[in-house]
């Protein structure tokens, strides 16, 4: 059966930001285990686990590392690879991270932004109106949101000079748009993100480029939903005991 196009590109991002010749997704119950310390599914010296579709890629960056891992999460489910708890009472687990949901776009599935009456316009990323969103939403909304790290213009929706809500991608390989979303905390629940994401996906996809949206955030998730994204996958980094 044919892998479905978004599954199939996802693929093979994750498969190149392995840093690994030949990495490859492995099959349901036994996920490829690659010694990848250049790997970046993950921060430097962690074990990186990504899951798209019913398949897993898991990067270490020891030989030891990946034998433990092999080890121990061989034979689980693609949901269990990813779930912090039952990784942590198989393996020695200094910390976690995420896990992050892999959301993907094809290009005639974006939804309309819905009404809220906000007119979306555009900056530069280094306009100070968004150095001063970043500030307001603090250290870990804000790196949460990747805002600092865009490529593309920035779309914003603004109250008078002050930003509420931001949205642009950073270009990843592959040809792909990595999302990164912020609203200011006390304009939250208006659909002000939606429309800002709104307005960087379709940017995206006019260039050719494969929209991901990668959250941990219920309400992050539900925008890219609500704009037609769809859950393919998760990312789990685990830095090992």
């Amino acid at each position: 059966m044919p892998m479905d196009p978004p599954v199939s590109r996802a693929r093979a991002l994750w498969q190149e930001l392995a840093a690994e010749p030949g990495a490859a997704f492995g099959t349901p119950g036994r996920p490829t285990v690659l010694v990848a310390p250049d790997s970046a599914l993950a921060p430097p010296s962690w074990v990186g686990v990504v899951t798209v579709g019913d398949a897993a890629l898991i990067t270490a960056p020891t030989d030891r590392a990946a034998d433990s891992v092999r080890s121990a999460l061989t034979g689980l489910t693609t949901a269990a690879l990813t779930d912090p708890a039952t990784v942590a009472r198989l393996l020695p687990v200094a910390d976690t991270l995420g896990p992050a949901a892999l959301a993907y776009l094809a290009p005639d599935a974006l939804r309309p932004a819905g009404r809220t009456g906000a007119l979306v316009t555009c900056l530069s990323p280094e306009h100070a109106a968004l150095r001063a969103l970043l500030a307001e939403a603090g250290p870990s909304d804000a790196g949460e949101s990747g805002l600092a790290d865009v490529t593309s213009p920035v779309f914003v929706v603004r109250r008078g000079t002050e930003v509420l809500a931001a949205a642009g991608y950073e270009h990843w390989p592959r040809d792909t748009a990595h999302l990164c979303v912020l609203t200011a905390p006390d304009a939250r629940g208006r659909g002000l993100a939606r429309q800002a994401a709104h307005a960087a996906t379709a940017h995206a996809l006019a260039a050719g480029l494969l929209p991901q949206w990668r959250a941990r955030p219920p309400a992050s998730r539900r925008v890219a939903r609500a704009l037609g994204y769809r859950e393919v996958g998760r990312q789990l980094s685990v830095r090992p005991a």
